[in-house]
């Protein structure tokens, strides 16, 4: 059984020293954890300057890695040429984890903006086929507001039609998108089962999951928060992959990072 347990972007670390990808690396090891998401959200920032030092740390201290892509994604923008950007913010970000040996670029793959949920699926799942399969798995991560396009229903139906595309779970974003609507393990014990059913068990065994806490109104997602400031069950979200055999990586996203991941495993491994 293999769950790793990480962080999004450089830890907060110790005694207000700066890290790098680099030593990020080393002291999450040394710690306990066992990835980091790349924030890639504004650029991206493995350069053949870094990739080097960041790739040799990481073989050395056996260390999973992936990478968030730009927040600047639309695959349903109204405008051609801005669908086209997106696929190369897309391409970009994944070549450069490929430098680095990673293995998951998560992004947010658009918005409904006036089309039909229908329109914006087939433009959406149009241009995800035109991503070139270069050994990185595209993973989409469920959204946690109603007007962003990506929930869980959504997702799964696009990894089955696009061979590339695999799963992001952001369980805080499911719980957020509909108001709070995951309160006990038969919630996240759904979500689970719903996976299997429609991707098998082999989806169980390659999870990429996001969570923390997180503050919502009737309109989706606000902002991440620790977890023992949130109403976000950690408890029974963990109870469920345990029970279901789940494998892969939970990168969590919370403000105060590695703290509350350790937090995540330390509860894991006491079930």
């Amino acid at each position: 059984m293999s769950l790793l347990f990480g962080i999004s972007g450089l830890p907060l670390g110790e005694d207000n020293k700066k890290l790098t990808y680099k030593t990020a690396i080393s002291y999450l090891k040394n710690i306990g954890l066992d990835s980091m998401e790349l924030p890639f959200v504004r650029s991206v920032n493995v350069t053949n300057n870094n990739k080097d030092g960041i790739l040799e740390t990481k073989i050395k201290n056996d260390f999973y890695l992936s990478a968030h892509g730009s927040y600047y994604i639309n695959l349903n923008a109204d405008e051609i040429e801005k669908q086209e950007k997106s696929l190369e913010r897309i391409i970009k970000g994944a070549e450069a984890l490929k430098k680095v040996e990673g293995k998951s670029l998560v992004f947010h793959p658009g918005f409904y903006l006036k089309d039909s949920k229908e329109e914006t699926y087939n433009t959406i799942k149009e241009n995800l086929l035109k991503l070139p399969d270069i050994g990185v798995n595209y993973r989409l991560e469920t959204t946690g507001k109603g007007t962003q396009f990506g929930d869980l229903e959504e997702l799964v139906s696009l990894c089955k039609e696009v061979p590339t595309c695999k799963l992001c779970v952001d369980f805080s974003h499911i719980h957020a998108r509909y108001n709070g609507s995951l309160k006990n393990y038969e919630d996240f014990a759904h979500i689970l089962q719903f996976i299997k059913d429609n991707l098998g068990n082999d989806a169980l065994k390659d999870m990429h999951i996001h969570m923390s806490g997180i503050s919502y109104s009737i309109k989706g997602e606000r902002k991440h928060l620790p977890f023992m400031e949130s109403d976000f069950n950690y408890k029974a979200c963990l109870k469920a992959l345990k029970d279901f055999s789940v494998e892969g990586c939970i990168v969590c996203e919370s403000p105060i990072l590695e703290k509350d991941a350790l937090l995540l495993k330390e509860y894991y491994y006491s079930l």
